[in-house]
């Protein structure tokens, strides 16, 4: 938990449906302190509370959750909340004639409209898919914004998609953002482009091959000296300072290469990858192969237990025959290398997947820190991240910590129809 005198100094963020933690990284390195995170997958939770160690994680829905069960739990009483930030799943829109927040798909955002008006927050950050702003679909914002407004916020417009590639982030990722504040507050801006990008060989080129460790093959860790030259890469490495990067140090090693458990391809795989050119898709397979001086495609989290566990598609490497590691993923994410994700490949890919990177989230927060009219500040704090074991649970394991029913979330099925299995096979056999 943090101290009392660390929140007199830094802002305070409430994190739902947080993931692995990008939102809550990124708002960390704009100034905040995240004082807690609600989850409801277990398996993330343990990530979260893994690179977090001094933030409290909430292992529940926001359905059954409360603000003044977040306050209680996270030690804050009545301390002011800075901001809530969050992306709740949407799937249900509006029919002719009906409302988006009487369909039961969408009870997720009409809670975490609920736990903003709980909690009165100064600010707040929403963020989605683009896919929210077209059609009928826009509806549903207008029906989220004014559901705001009933809570006593007033939202900044018009919202905004922002790419992370405007934000140096190598991968071209569009999300919604819809930014408001408490009525009684200045409103902040959404952020401007840095005027730079960063490219994948920049963020990913300097990596040791983890087919060169026998290692990998079991294990997603191993030590090994490399160099590294790209600003962006030794940044993430911790090599190099980052002047706008206000979070926590972890003790970390950097000789050492994590999540990196290497994926195994037949000798056909491999020679088709080599084949195909940089930026175009591997047609057995339909995987993207990276392009060195470009950006990588957006990264996606592929389907939850409930809906089969199946594996998004990933991109290859730009000059290895393989399809790139958590590690390589994450770095195109812009997750620094201290930063840990489960140790399976399933659900390491699905934590990125799933989150905002957080250079674009630090971009969002920093505007709620001016607005908050802040100085933010380097913490002096070197932070001993949580126990190793946290990223290697299964869903039971996961479920007793956290004291959850083992089926808080559906599990995994392995049942595969023809199109996936075969899609399968391109890539791996």
């Amino acid at each position: 938990m943090i101290s009392s005198s660390t929140t007199k100094r830094r802002p305070i963020g409430i994190d739902l449906f947080a993931g692995a933690g990008g939102l809550s990284l990124g708002f960390e390195q704009a100034g905040f302190d995240i004082a807690a995170a609600v989850e409801i997958d277990p398996i993330h939770c343990a990530t979260h509370e893994y690179n977090f160690p001094y933030s409290t994680t909430i292992c529940a829905s926001v359905v059954s959750v409360t603000g003044e069960d977040i306050r209680r739990k996270a030690g804050l009483g009545h301390a002011e909340i800075d901001a809530v930030f969050g992306g709740a799943p949407c799937q249900g829109f509006s029919l002719i004639g009906k409302r988006a927040f009487d369909d039961p798909r969408n009870q997720l955002v009409f809670h975490y409209v609920r736990i903003v008006a709980e909690l009165q927050p100064k600010y707040f950050v929403f963020e989605n898919v683009k896919g929210l702003t077209l059609g009928k679909h826009a509806e549903f914002l207008n029906e989220l914004i004014t559901a705001l407004g009933d809570a006593g916020y007033d939202v900044v417009l018009p919202y905004r998609v922002l790419n992370a590639a405007a934000f140096g982030v190598p991968q071209d990722r569009q999300r919604l953002f819809v930014v408001g504040a408490r009525r009684d507050l200045n409103l902040p801006n959404y952020p401007a482009p840095i005027g730079h990008r960063t490219t994948v060989w920049e963020a990913i080129g300097d990596l040791p091959d983890a087919d060169r460790f026998d290692e990998l093959s079991e294990a997603d860790a191993v030590s090994v000296a490399w160099a590294t030259e790209a600003v962006y890469a030794r940044q993430l490495r911790g090599l190099e300072p980052d002047p706008t990067n206000f979070g926590y140090c972890r003790r970390f090693d950097p000789d050492m290469l994590t999540s990196s458990l290497r994926t195994e391809h037949t000798e056909l795989s491999r020679s088709r990858f080599m084949a195909t050119e940089h930026g175009k898709t591997e047609p057995v397979s339909r995987f993207r192969k990276l392009p060195p001086d470009g950006l990588c495609n957006t990264l996606r989290a592929g389907t939850d237990s409930s809906r089969g566990a199946f594996t998004s598609p990933r991109p290859i490497h730009p000059i290895l025959p393989r399809v790139i590691t958590v590690r390589e993923a994450a770095r195109l994410h812009s997750y620094p290398d201290w930063f840990r994700f489960h140790s399976t490949k399933w659900h390491g890919f699905r934590q990125i997947g799933n989150s905002v990177p957080p250079l674009l989230g630090r971009a969002i927060a920093g505007e709620i820190v001016k607005a908050l009219g802040v100085v933010p500040l380097k913490p002096e704090a070197l932070l001993q991240t949580g126990n190793p074991n946290l990223l290697t649970f299964d869903m039971g394991d996961a479920a007793q910590y956290f004291r959850v029913p083992r089926n808080t979330i559906a599990q995994r099925t392995r049942k595969q129809n023809s199109s996936q299995l075969d899609l399968w096979k391109g890539a791996y056999v």
